[in-house]
């Protein structure tokens, strides 16, 4: 084979499904859609000051979204490509990275779903049956078992807090790859948080057991949750490329985002309800885009609300992530050539 013939190959592997002038007008004619179905939403029910102020935000962060992605286009569809033609060896290697991480333990696997179910029950022991958090619950209009309502926000957050742990210390714990030259290292973030959607599945199968042996059996509306774990996979994966990528330069930050996850889990209502609040306070919580990965789970559970309901949280959710992930890959595509130097 010729080198011009290798040549050609190598243009063809990597070149873009759509031309650049093609992709950025789709994207853009895609959030001018947006921005036109966000400013003529009204909601009845609504704060008609609260309500103008999503709508604001909700524009300025698309109009963002929008220019970061014309200006740097390039930058930010290398990674998703790379992700996608080495789709096989992400899967590959997320199935021996779940394989080995318990290897060398007697009841393997089994030790990464004890800890999770021992934490639900010590804390349905205690806010329950000790504290009685569900009479506080039901005078607040939510008459479920606590376990059950518990229990959908904690399988959310379990995987959360696994991912992004696992995520950001994809680079350190791979450095032998890292250092390789030929080695697509964009897709060792993806690599673990596969791996930790794997233990995800379990939770939620157990969760689904929850919610039947207290009567809630799975409707049409359970079908959320898969649209759910897909957006804390998502918004995990944005996330997780700007961590892994600065983590390598600021070993601290592994110690910070430990205790941001102590801090996280209560500022998240998983524990307790978010309608006890104000509705000044409940605006600012709800800018925690776990607020609506949490509410979604038990929505789709025993509230029997489609996710489009929450119209101004899904799009505030998804705009988020994805200005994020543009930040995050474009950070790591800057740094990404001092890893092997730093590792």
């Amino acid at each position: 084979m010729s080198v011009h013939d290798t040549g050609t190959k190598e243009k063809k592997k990597n070149r873009r499904p759509f031309p650049k002038p093609a992709a950025i007008a789709i994207f853009w004619g895609f959030g001018l859609i947006l921005a036109i179905v966000l400013i003529n939403h009204h909601n009845p029910l609504a704060d008609q000051v609260t309500e103008n102020m999503k709508k604001v935000s909700g524009c300025v962060l698309i109009t963002f979204t929008c220019i970061i992605f014309a200006l740097f286009y390039d930058g930010l569809t290398t990674i998703p490509i790379e992700l996608f033609q080495s789709r096989r060896l992400i899967w590959k290697l997320a199935k021996n990275d779940f394989k080995t991480r318990y290897a060398g333990s007697y009841l393997g696997i089994i030790w990464a779903m004890v800890q999770p179910v021992v934490t639900v029950l010590m804390y349905w022991i205690v806010f329950d049956k000790v504290f009685d958090t569900r009479s506080q619950m039901v005078a607040g209009g939510i008459d479920v078992p606590y376990v059950l309502y518990l229990t959908a926000g904690l399988v959310p957050w379990f995987y959360f807090s696994e991912a992004i742990t696992q995520g950001t210390m994809a680079l350190l714990e791979y450095n032998y790859l890292v250092k390789k030259v030929v080695f697509n290292i964009s897709i060792l973030p993806i690599i673990k948080i596969i791996a930790a959607t794997f233990i995800h599945v379990f939770f939620v199968g157990v969760l689904l057991l929850v919610a039947v042996g207290y009567g809630y059996y799975p409707t049409v509306y359970t079908l959320q949750i898969p649209y759910y774990s897909f957006c804390l996979f998502m918004f995990v994966l944005a996330m997780s490329y700007f961590t892994c990528a600065l983590v390598v330069f600021f070993r601290d930050l592994q110690q910070i985002i430990s205790i941001a996850l102590q801090i996280g889990m209560w500022a998240t209502p998983i524990l307790w309800d978010i309608s006890m609040l104000s509705d000044d306070m409940k605006t600012f919580f709800k800018l925690n885009p776990l607020v609506y990965i949490v509410n979604g789970f038990r929505s789709a559970l025993f509230e029997d609300l489609w996710f489009w309901e929450h119209f101004y949280s899904s799009t505030y959710f998804w705009i988020f992530t994805i200005s994020l992930f543009c930040i995050g890959t474009l950070l790591f595509k800057k740094l990404r050539v001092h890893f092997a130097d730093v590792l």
